[in-house]
């Protein structure tokens, strides 16, 4: 991987052919990007848990295991799925754009590279991504508060009597239950010394 500040988005290079691979490296570490590359399709999974990419650009045209058959891979797999690819091509037939969308490219790019354009489509997608996951972070955030809520915190309104609970939707309930739909706690019954003695005199009496 080069070396670039170390909060710079990683580009992970996905390409068989070295003079597109010298091009795009030198466009990206110019553009002060973090690159790292891998030569064959296969290797991509193996490469991702250490290089942790922030994009993905993905040629077609490769031996063996083509970007196609990557790109499905990776979409397929819920630790890498999130990735945003963007597809590498010299084709322009709107069957083969249409597929590489359908598979879950972001993106493509066709050869040769025009540096603005490609510099433009990678910042865009990042922080698209980088929005989603902020967003996916609100959301679970805001979830867990809302939990917090619902579980049992300031005042409650309970019955004199009887004890039972009014629920936020206005009906009463059984304490027991309240507590069990609102926390992770269950009962095990048993009997108090006072209530023992109130109830069951005869077997608290003193010899």
């Amino acid at each position: 991987m080069t070396d670039s500040p170390k909060n710079s988005p990683t580009i992970l290079i996905v390409e068989d052919n070295l003079n597109s691979v010298q091009v795009l490296g030198t466009i990206l570490m110019d553009a002060k990007y973090r690159v790292a590359i891998a030569r064959e399709g296969r290797l991509v999974l193996d490469m991702l848990p250490k290089v942790q990419p922030d994009l993905i650009l993905l040629d077609i045209m490769m031996p063996e295991m083509d970007g196609y058959q990557v790109c499905k891979t990776l979409k397929t797999n819920p630790s890498f799925r999130d990735i945003p690819i963007i597809f590498l091509t010299v084709k322009n037939d709107t069957e083969d754009i249409v597929k590489g969308f359908d598979l879950g490219a972001a993106d493509f790019v066709t050869k040769p590279f025009r540096a603005k354009e490609l510099l433009a489509r990678i910042q865009t997608h990042i922080t698209l991504m980088r929005l989603q996951q902020d967003l996916k972070k609100r959301n679970s955030e805001l979830e867990e508060a809302l939990a917090n809520v619902r579980t049992l915190s300031g005042l409650i309104p309970i019955c004199s009597y009887c004890k039972k609970i009014r629920n936020t939707e206005g009906d009463w309930e059984k304490l027991e239950s309240y507590i069990r739909e609102h926390t992770n706690s269950d009962f095990s019954h048993g009997i108090c010394p006072d209530c023992s003695k109130a109830h069951f005199p005869q077997y608290n009496k003193r010899p």
